[in-house]
């Protein structure tokens, strides 16, 4: 019966592998090589949908179908290029209601308004701001705009920025969850979710803080690209909610409409005969910017937890992200054998994740110094615990206003399930051999004070070990340092003021930073080398199913003659011609007359 099972299975995958995958990475191989890129009309309005959300770095993985339509960098390299084309006239940005990450926000406004500096017409519309989420963010973007639109019908119920945090720490006491965690320190609060039922003081302090920086610098910058003062423009906006007619009163927008109206009203400004092209078709058109010069700066992209091992993470179909400690690393050192690569910019845009994990990628950081090639870290939405720790040593750390960064500690810890469990009739015994700390992190039985007082003397020297890079990457005293860690998540803004970080700006200020480390030449061209490099077909189909490079291009070309009609017709000939000539040996051995 396993057998049969397995056998199952085994078809079961072959199916999926040659009725679906195969046929995908067909279709996907055919657009790519389909001749020339797509031409760009004359009068060109390129129309940016923000509604899908947007993940910070380009996927590597030519089988990503799922997550975000876009990521951060692609549309800052889009609108770059916008700004220098001849074609491209316009530019409508399609807002979300309920936001965007704050600081992605932060860096498309930044983007925005570079594009407008060289004369281009952006109009931003808005099916309404929505009062939860980080619509702030998402208006601030819209506010950055030459216009910005509201559908009549909708409204502007944007009146401050919250957040919310689900609290299980009751519901496992009544149900036999036991959450053992230890943490350093009391502002290390992602464990609070499973102990407390509520804020905890320093819980509460950090997150006032961090949500009330977010806040009034999502203000201030929307109030300047409004030409109005911060005080007023909050006054306005935490008096409503206002319908589109009332927001449009009181200054909050500029025009009233259905998008197809801006569309129509973008159209008219690029000029006669202009046409609408989606703004992921013009990057894959254009490509990522590259540049020409003989000096390159390497970007290396880091998105998502950090973890140990190799695959680039995340599901080999979706969108998902994780940072690897060895493809990271291995990024950075391919970044230094490169000659041509003078410096490196580290993108980074991650929660945290192993320690580790980190302490393989911050090695690879500081041998690029070693090497002679600086090191300049962009912080994207989040920069945070095993995400700071990757970055304090860098040579200078470039962070956005809205960017969640610090986080400076540890925690760790197991759920005892085992009387949860067991009030389902389902039991749980652990045996061990070796020492006590063997089965420390069982569900069955919760630490011995043992047990504990060695996971306590792990958090402290992590956490020791984290004080003492910060303060030597920072060039900090570890006294200073432990005033600010604590685990407390710090806004960008509020960073920059720890010493935490250098500047505030996104990618584009982080290259021009590397660009300086490195004593490149202000006037002289330079190439960005963008690592790790995209996977082929081939290398993702080998990642997806444990097969090799050659096996996966054997597959796919198989695949390709099951699927060619030429090749399909030359088998119906050959199989007709045996079937005759079987016909024929059949009729022979019949008797004669």
């Amino acid at each position: 019966m396993k057998q049969f099972f397995l056998t199952v299975l085994g078809v079961f995958t072959g199916l999926v592998l040659f009725l679906v995958v195969v046929p995908m990475v067909l279709i996907m191989m055919a657009v790519a090589s389909a001749g020339s890129k797509p031409s760009i009309p004359r009068n060109t309005v390129l129309e940016l949908d923000l509604r899908q959300g947007v993940s910070d770095s380009p996927s590597t993985n030519p089988l990503s179908f799922g997550g975000a339509a876009l990521s951060v960098i692609e549309i800052v390299d889009g609108l770059a290029q916008a700004g220098d084309d001849e074609a491209v006239k316009a530019v409508l940005v399609r807002l979300p209601e309920t936001g965007l990450s704050p600081a992605a926000a932060d860096e498309v406004r930044q983007a925005i308004r570079r594009l407008r500096a060289k004369g281009k017409i952006v109009i931003a519309h808005s099916q309404g701001f929505m009062p939860a989420g980080a619509s702030v963010s998402a208006y601030m973007v819209g506010a950055s705009a030459s216009e910005l639109w509201m559908q009549e019908s909708a409204s502007f119920q944007m009146a401050g920025l919250a957040t919310e945090e689900i609290f299980f720490g009751r519901a496992f006491e009544k149900y036999g969850v036991n959450a053992q965690f230890e943490q350093r320190h009391e502002y290390k609060n992602a464990v609070n979710a499973y102990t407390q039922s509520d804020f905890t003081a320093a819980h509460r302090e950090a997150t006032l803080a961090w949500v009330g920086s977010i806040y009034d610098t999502s203000i201030a910058a929307a109030a300047a690209d409004r030409k109005m003062t911060p005080a007023a423009l909050k006054t306005v906006v935490e008096a409503g909610p206002w319908t589109a007619e009332e927001a449009r009163a009181r200054g909050l927008i500029t025009h009233l409409g259905e998008v197809e109206q801006a569309e129509a009203e973008a159209k008219r400004r690029a000029g006669r005969g202009a046409e609408i092209v989606e703004f992921g078709d013009y990057v894959d058109a254009k490509g990522a910017r590259e540049g020409t010069g003989s000096d390159a700066i390497a970007i290396v992209y880091a998105e998502g937890p950090i973890m140990t091992g190799t695959g680039r993470g995340g599901d080999p179909f979706g969108g998902g992200s994780s940072i690897m400690s060895d493809d990271t690393a291995e990024a950075i050192y391919d970044a230094i054998e490169d000659k041509s690569v003078k410096a490196i910019v580290l993108r980074v845009s991650s929660p945290g994740g192993s320690p580790e994990a980190s302490e393989q990628i911050a090695a690879a950081v500081r041998a690029a110094q070693r090497a002679g090639k600086p090191v300049v870290v962009s912080m994207g939405a989040y920069a945070a615990s095993g995400g700071y720790w990757i970055s304090a040593e860098a040579d200078w750390i470039v962070a956005q206003p809205a960017t969640l960064t610090g986080s400076i500690g540890v925690f760790g810890g197991k759920f005892v399930l085992a009387d949860a469990l067991g009030r389902f009739g389902v039991d749980v015994r652990g045996l061990s051999v070796g020492g006590e700390f063997a089965d420390a992190y069982a569900i069955s039985e919760p630490w011995t004070a043992e047990q504990r007082a060695k996971i306590s003397q792990q958090m402290d020297r992590i956490y020791d070990d984290f004080i003492t890079r910060v303060a030597r990457g920072r060039d900090l005293p570890p006294a200073r340092v432990r005033e600010i860690a604590r685990g407390r998540v710090w806004t960008g803004a509020q960073a920059l003021g720890l010493g935490l970080v250098d500047q505030l700006g996104g990618l584009e200020e982080a290259i021009a930073k590397a660009r300086q480390l490195a004593k490149i030449p202000n006037d002289a061209r330079i190439r960005l080398k963008r690592f790790p490099a995209p996977m082929s077909p081939w290398e993702a189909l080998s990642e997806a199913f444990g097969v090799s490079g050659e096996a996966a291009r054997a597959l796919v070309f198989l695949g390709g003659v099951a699927q060619d009609p030429q090749a399909q017709a030359v088998a119906r000939r050959v199989e007709a011609d045996r079937m005759r000539r079987e016909g024929a040996v059949v009729l022979a051995d019949r008797p004669l007359g």
